[in-house]
């Protein structure tokens, strides 16, 4: 028996736990695409799959819809792998472990996938029924939304004929997205020397930091644990002898990371003023975020005696340098929109090879120029400084569009349902929409989910009632004419 067979909608959650057992991690999605791939061809529906796994399938309008204009339902394919430090789980190969706490569906010491898992469920379960009253349908499900959105950026959409596109991949119920902030990744490297050190090995971690999504996320002004961890060796090499052999944090460039580590040899008779320099800057930093990061703290470890290379004292301070002279977090807010970030950065990825530690920043905005001047601040401080820089996954704004009559009917359609009026707004975050609209000239879009919270993280969690109340409203949206 599944978790979800008795919860409602039960023709949604009974496609979400088939996702929830199917790994489709970012670059790994060719078994959630096989799969619907699958669930098409089993019910007679035409299906295209390209060469990335993303997925179009072609539903026809039910009978009396015919001449109805028809819809491109979209969402994607992948989600965000995160877990707790202490979680078994392989996110390659094992399933989820979903359970219902009161109204949430969240799983144990992972992220939930419910974004955007939910879209594909919504998805499936219309294309699915037999007495849904709907127009045509044209889904779009894509890879890899969530490291770039390089699915978008490659599908060719030249097939579809239906020009209203509902994006399925928003987390706030009774809100209307009708733009967001286009982004890009910027890689920065700086290659490092290193030199032979004895003494004791130890590791200073920085756990416990909330985290969160780096576009809705990054307005909160929590701490980076890459860029904290960063901070701390700092302030501990300018206090000991201390010599850097690695440091790294984070896994994905649009979640905030929540925890970060350094190794280090340490003279032996250092090994004391070591431990206070560390709890002492560390002290200073989980002071600072005493708020927003309440749970922040600092792990240290003694890995025994031994040698190994270690970043020459030149190394370490170009390092240091570039990665606490670069900027992160919320650079400027809207002049439009009261509340809303307009450009920021979050530096999501830290990690140490042999001859050079890398930083990944996930750079968003709304004003397409002000994200290239972010971008071109970043590779000129990188390359004064020595290092290098690389650009990828670059997608364009979402911009609103005065004249819209999706919205119109939207709007509608949620209040003759609620007799409230829907909120309208843009969001610090990227979806497809821009990439789909470039695609698509004249192609009208919202965006829209049910409630869930903390997305990205291990507390993330999908509201069942909510989940209930977008599906009810979706179809009334669908069979309206």
């Amino acid at each position: 028996m599944g978790v979800l067979e008795n919860t409602e909608p039960k023709e949604v959650f009974r496609f979400f736990e088939d996702l929830t057992r199917i790994p489709r991690g970012s670059g790994n999605e060719k078994a959630v695409s096989d799969y619907v791939v699958k669930f098409a061809r089993d019910r007679g529906l035409e299906v295209i799959q390209d060469d990335l796994y993303n997925v179009i399938v072609k539903c026809p309008a039910s009978p009396g819809y015919e001449d109805v204009p028809g819809f491109i339902l979209q969402g994607h394919l992948d989600m965000v792998c995160e877990k707790t430090d202490d979680c078994p789980i392989d996110f390659e190969k094992d399933p989820l472990e979903i359970y219902i706490d009161g109204d949430g569906l969240t799983a144990k010491g992972t992220t939930l996938g419910g974004d955007d898992g939910v879209a594909v469920a919504y998805i499936l379960a219309i294309m699915d029924s037999k007495d849904l009253p709907h127009p045509s349908i044209e889904a779009v499900l894509t890879i890899s939304e969530e490291t770039g959105m390089e699915g978008a950026a490659h599908i060719d959409l030249s097939s579809l004929k239906n020009r209203k596109l509902l994006n399925l991949d928003s987390e706030d119920e009774g809100v209307f997205l009708t733009g967001c902030a286009g982004g890009g990744r910027a890689d920065v490297r700086m290659k490092i020397e290193r030199e032979e050190k004895s003494g004791i090995r130890m590791e200073v971690a920085l756990k416990g930091f909330a985290g969160g999504h780096s576009g809705e996320g990054i307005i909160k002004g929590g701490g980076n644990a890459d860029l904290m961890i960063s901070r701390l060796v700092s302030y501990i090499t300018a206090r000991t002898g201390a010599g850097l052999v690695s440091m790294a944090g984070g896994t994905k460039d649009n979640a905030i990371p929540r925890a970060a580590s350094a190794e280090f040899i340490v003279d032996g008779g250092e090994k004391e003023a070591f431990i206070a320099a560390a709890e002492e800057g560390a002290g200073k930093i989980c002071a600072e975020y005493r708020v927003t990061d309440p749970e922040a703290h600092v792990e240290m470890n003694e890995r025994g005696e031994g040698s190994d290379q270690v970043l020459t004292t030149a190394s370490l301070r170009k390092v240091l340098a570039l990665v606490l002279i670069l900027p992160n977090g919320v650079q400027a807010m809207s002049a439009d929109v009261k509340g809303l970030v307009e450009t920021s950065l979050n530096l999501g990825i830290m990690k140490t090879d042999k001859d050079e530690i890398s930083f990944s920043y996930l750079v968003r905005s709304s004003v397409n120029s002000a994200k290239e001047f972010l971008l071109e601040r970043i590779k000129r401080i990188t390359e004064e400084l020595g290092g290098s820089y690389s650009l990828s996954g670059v997608y364009p704004a979402w911009q609103y569009r005065p004249d819209s009559p999706l919205r119109d009917q939207m709007i509608r359609v949620y209040k003759d349902m609620y007799g409230e009026e829907p909120q309208v707004q843009a969001i610090h975050a990227g979806v497809e929409c821009g990439l789909i609209s470039d695609k698509l000239p004249g192609v009208d879009a919202v965006s829209i989910g049910p409630n869930m919270r903390d997305i990205h993280t291990t507390e993330e969690t999908l509201s069942i009632s909510s989940t209930k109340r977008v599906w009810e409203y979706v179809c009334a949206l669908l069979a309206d004419k």
